[in-house]
């Protein structure tokens, strides 16, 4: 108001800092004006000048910000940011038929995935200090969106992870990143989070080839004396889900799974408890559909793991417990028309028509198509279709209906909320690419990109006075059709939806996906596309690759031209490091 600040001092709660520039510019004249922000930590024994003193040693940082302060400094830092981030982004670029496509995977969603693996889901580690901590199942996904520009800290971050492993297989639901130790304060006993530790593993050997960090010790509860190599980690990963199997030989839900809020054995009725920390109520069998999808999944990849590693007997082994888990999905997972949810503490169903609220959810419809269940019986189209009927709307897939409009003490915090918000019945956008995921499985390209698009920030710029969110971002959440705002968006940036688009929109849609062997193109399109192109960089090589599409087709990729050259299948064969390859893949006939 008085145009100009006023020096005063701020105490205390979240002060502010501000600069007033005076500037006279004559007609057309430029002027440059610098401003730093940064930050800098003095060796304890040089803290303050004086020694003694409460006023800051600001000698070692002077330097820099004299450096800084100069225009030539500043515009040499910025080129080198801007090269920094060419060369992460330059790892894949796609030019598609559609813009929000190509502005969400080429720039903004790698860019997010790259935030999510700095900061997890806590936007300032000074704020929440050591409070929540980094989650193991959280980390591990975001490790899918993320692994392709920075191997090598994937590598870093998967060790970390896997050395808050408990010997039982079991993990802790978060873990300190300073400290690199397990939470206390929240524990374990969210019986899906050792399954993901497979996932991350797997993506990272697909991308790099670096099989040799199954062989990597890495100890147990950061206890020294405890290591095993890190393949055995993840065979315990395995047996802590097949340790605990309820009646319907399906996964023990424990505190929870992926929903933090759907506590089948909390049974918590006191204001203010927090439902992931109560003392579960003992003697339950509730199990889990989504973790036995879930468990499907990760014994496919460790299988794989297993036999390029070496270890036909392990891949065996995976294999059975595989297929005894899709038996138990089948015969108890099924309801008629979608995939249940779960079965409560007294073995109830949850995500039933018999159910008067909560009848059907999006989580184990997309995990265990994805997982590949139902996909030789017509299940995997049945369950897909009961979400376009009873779940999709224009604003993306919503995760549950109908939603709770009273608390069921039985089920925990997800009925707590209002409908149409967070868990109960909010459109959470972590799941919903796995439904695209799924869609893709079945062959079904054009609800594929349509459910893409839905949450598509970029496109939803069109609606941005309902979306009221960044339009360049993911969020976590956007208001379900029971709510008074639906459509609205919260919760952007720090969400596991960042590394889930990326890997359905590339890997699956776009069907460019590492794998042990080689880089697979194996897209699934809509209709209306008839090409695409994309720079793939894949273990030191340069893969340029167009992908062609006769109006109306729908088949998969049946073979490729590499370098000129046919090949069956669609497997790009591993190239030479700093070789550069030429793929045309064409897609023809009807579906």
């Amino acid at each position: 108001e008085s145009e100009r600040s006023g020096d005063s001092l701020g105490h205390g709660w979240a002060p502010g800092g501000s600069h007033h520039v005076a500037l006279r510019l004559r007609a057309c004249q430029v002027r440059d004006v610098v401003f730093v922000l940064g930050y800098a930590e003095n060796p304890a024994d040089a803290k303050f000048d004086p020694p003694g003193s409460q006023t800051i040693d600001k000698r070692r940082v002077r330097r820099v910000v004299d450096r800084y302060l100069r225009v030539d400094e500043v515009d040499a830092a910025f080129r080198r940011l801007r090269g920094h981030w060419d060369d992460l982004l330059g790892s894949l670029q796609v030019a598609t038929p559609s813009e929000h496509v190509d502005r969400l995977v080429n720039v903004w969603n790698p860019y997010q995935c790259m935030v999510t693996f700095n900061l997890s889901r806590s936007a300032s580690s000074f704020e929440s200090g050591i409070g929540r901590g980094m989650g193991f199942r959280d980390s591990n996904q975001d490790l899918l969106g993320f692994v392709h520009m920075v191997p090598e800290r994937a590598r870093g971050r998967i060790l970390d992870i896997a050395a808050t492993q408990l010997p039982t297989g079991g993990a802790y639901h978060q873990y300190q990143p300073l400290t690199k130790t397990g939470n206390d304060a929240i524990g374990s006993g969210f019986n899906d989070d050792p399954l993901w530790l497979v996932l991350a593993v797997a993506a990272y050997v697909k991308e790099t080839g670096d099989r040799a960090i199954l062989d990597t010790p890495v100890p147990y509860d950061n206890e020294p004396g405890s290591e095993t190599p890190l393949y055995e980690h993840l065979h315990r990963s395995l047996r802590y889900t097949l340790d605990r199997l309820g009646p319907h030989g399906l996964p023990l839900i424990g505190r929870a799974d992926w929903n933090d809020c759907l506590n089948l054995n909390a049974f918590s009725d006191t204001p203010g408890e927090p439902f992931q920390t109560t003392e579960n109520k003992e003697g339950g069998v509730a199990e889990s559909v989504f973790i036995a999808g879930l468990f499907v999944l990760a014994a496919d990849e460790l299988a794989a793991l297993a036999d390029h590693h070496g270890h036909p007997d392990d891949a065996a082994r995976c294999r059975d417990a595989r297929r005894t888990m899709d038996a138990a999905v089948r015969a108890h997972g099924w309801d008629g028309a979608w995939f249940r949810r779960a079965y409560d503490h007294f073995g109830d169903p949850v995500g039933a028509a018999e159910n008067e609220e909560g009848r059907i959810f999006i989580e184990p419809q997309g995990m265990c198509v994805t997982a590949g269940i139902g996909l030789d019986d017509g299940t995997a189209e049945h369950a897909l279709a009961s979400v376009a009927a009873h779940l999709a709307t224009p604003h993306g897939i919503v995760l549950q209906q109908p939603p709770y409009t009273r608390h069921h003490v039985e089920l925990g915090e997800i009925s707590s909320y209002p409908p149409g918000y967070k868990e109960n019945a909010g459109i959470f956008c972590h799941t919903n690419p796995w439904v695209m995921i799924a869609e893709t499985r079945v062959g079904n390209g054009d609800r594929a990109l349509d459910y893409y698009l839905r949450i598509n920030p970029s496109a939803r710029e069109a609606i941005s006075d309902q979306h009221r969110c960044e339009p360049y971002v993911y969020a976590q959440m956007i208001a379900g059709k029971d709510a008074p705002t639906h459509g609205e968006a919260k919760n952007s940036w720090l969400t596991g939806t960042a590394a889930w688009n990326l890997v359905a929109i590339t890997q699956w849609i776009l069907g460019i996906r590492p794998d042990h062997d080689g880089l697979r193109i194996d897209p699934c399109l809509p209709a209306d596309w008839e090409s695409f192109n994309a720079t793939r960089r894949f273990r030191g090589a340069s893969y340029h690759i167009t992908v062609r599409k006769g109006s109306g087709a729908q088949r998969r990729v049946s073979h490729l031209l590499v370098d000129g050259q046919r090949i069956e299948g669609n497997l790009v064969p591993l190239a030479p490091e700093g070789a550069t390859v030429t793929v045309e893949a064409t897609i023809q006939g009807a579906p």
